[in-house]
């Protein structure tokens, strides 16, 4: 079984902003994005995900997993020896025993929220230089404008429920080998709203939601990475019947660069250099991811595949503070033609030893 809290460096007692700082400050030192391990970095979020949520938190606590109690039962003796029983008998009954309607109010919110919606963007290289803003224009469930979305013909009433008389739950007698139990399940007349509409909405027919067109405004961060993913609460599908919608996740791909080569937040590129200025030195002239163009001064007898460190013209830090740097390399740049003074001029020098 794995240790959460060891994975995250928190003891049992900690906070949950104790817990989320441990992840934050885990989470960036080992992002795959920053040369961290993915493995442990994936470790690390799985223990966030159960150590963040206070029912997972208390049911990894009691039980040692997020899912609740590992049963691995054998019965012996008798004619319980070869017993099958649903899993989710067990779950139903301890539900029963710990207290009736545990963790249904969550069940039946969840029924009508709407689902997430995954995107994907392409951005340039440059664009990841500064915060930039994207529209993005999609195709999804969308409110009901006719009805608001609660599924009723306007003018026309929600009524209770007959069935579940308001609750939303229906009770089942459950039989099982360890005896017969009360089940409560959602209920199949309302699909636990408790509510159903006199009249049902011409428009949607009951659901809520209508397909429609939504544009959605984005904020990129700048030193955004290829296969980052931001998260824009409620901004997927609308859910049903006025319940709560999805969110949005888009995942940024970064473009390739003719020109450089992103790793991590540095940047790297190549510039070609002739002979002449390897051995007596000079300055070049180029220009960075920015567009803004440096002089640089190459020493004299520079050889080929000699880096230059441009100190913070990289990507800016995702965390917003700093840069990373611009490293040149310079290659010697080997004419294939020649004119007749150049061969004269190269045969002196050649007669000369060089």
């Amino acid at each position: 079984m794995k240790d959460y809290y060891q994975i995250l460096g928190i003891s049992k007692t900690a906070s949950q902003d104790e817990v989320k700082k441990a992840f934050h400050r885990l989470a960036h030192q080992h992002h795959p994005s920053k040369g961290g391990d993915e493995a442990k970095f994936k470790e690390i979020n799985e223990a966030y995900q159960v150590l963040s949520n206070k029912e997972k938190r208390t049911q990894y606590d009691q039980f040692g997993s997020a899912d609740g109690p590992n049963l691995n039962w054998s019965w012996g003796g008798g004619n319980a020896q070869n017993i099958e029983f649903d899993i989710e008998d067990l779950g139903d009954i301890f539900g029963d025993i710990f207290g009736r309607g545990q963790g249904q109010g969550s069940k039946r919110r969840n029924i009508k929220k709407g689902k997430n919606i995954r995107v994907d963007i392409e951005v340039p290289l440059e664009d990841t230089l500064k915060e930039i803003k994207r529209t993005l224009r999609l195709r999804k469930d969308v409110v009901c404008s006719r009805c608001s979305g609660n599924g009723a013909e306007p003018g026309s009433k929600l009524n209770e429920c007959f069935s579940c008389r308001g609750s939303g739950e229906v009770q089942e007698i459950k039989r099982t080998f360890l005896g017969s139990f009360t089940k409560w399940s959602v209920c199949p007349e309302c699909g636990g709203e408790g509510q159903k509409p006199e009249k049902e909405c011409n428009v949607c027919r009951g659901d809520g939601r209508v397909k429609g067109n939504e544009e959605i405004n984005i904020v990129v961060p700048a030193g955004v990475d290829s296969q980052q993913v931001i998260k824009i609460m409620d901004k997927g599908e609308a859910g049903k019947k006025g319940g709560q919608p999805g969110d949005l996740y888009v995942r940024i791909l970064v473009k390739e660069h003719k020109i450089f080569e992103r790793r991590g937040d540095d940047l790297i590129m190549s510039v070609p250099i002739t002979f002449s200025q390897s051995v007596l030195g000079d300055k070049i002239s180029l220009t960075d991811l920015e567009g803004i163009e440096l002089l640089e001064k190459i020493p004299a007898g520079t050889e080929s595949g000699t880096i230059i460190k441009l100190k913070g013209k990289g990507i800016p830090h995702f965390s917003g503070y700093g840069r990373g740097d611009l490293y040149v390399e310079l290659k010697i740049e080997i004419p294939k033609r020649l004119t007749k003074e150049q061969k004269m001029l190269l045969n002196k020098l050649k007669g000369e030893g060089l």
